[in-house]
Parts: C-alpha cells; structure tokens; sequence
C-alpha cells in the first residue's frame, strides 16, 4: 500500500506516524515495534521513535506499505 500523509507542522516524529496510522496502539509501544520491525526512511533503517519526518521524507514499513510525508502548506 501506498499512502501520502499530510502533516500540519514542519514535522512528524516516526512514532506519531506509526500511532496514526493505527500500526501501534500508543506511543510507548513505538520503541518495542521499531526493535523488531526493520522500518527505512528514505531507504535507510532507522528505528529511531523520535526521528522527525518532514514534507519528502520516504518510509517504508514492512507488510504495512510505503508512507509519503508532504506538508498541507504546500499542497494548498
């Protein structure tokens, strides 16, 4: 699957976007997820929950789908 995700600020931390995107439960279970899960950003692991993803950065979840950052400011 193949997803764009609109965010407000100039940013969103990776485990916001694993808690939206309903693949965790809650926050506090991004840094066990991300320890067994070999999650790339813009083709690159990172298991970093706090890992800030701005308008362009690349994620890409194994068995989830592939998540395209793009700022609303922009797409307005």
């Amino acid at each position: 699957m193949k997803k764009e995700i609109f965010i407000d600020g100039p940013y969103i931390t990776l485990g916001q976007l694993l808690k939206e995107e309903a693949i965790i439960s809650s926050g506090g279970q991004a840094k066990w997820y991300l320890k067994e899960t070999a999650v790339n950003v813009n083709n690159e692991p990172d298991n970093r929950r706090g890992r800030k993803l701005s308008d362009g950065d690349k994620v890409e979840i194994p068995d989830v789908g592939l998540f395209f950052i793009r700022s609303k400011q922009e797409s307005e």
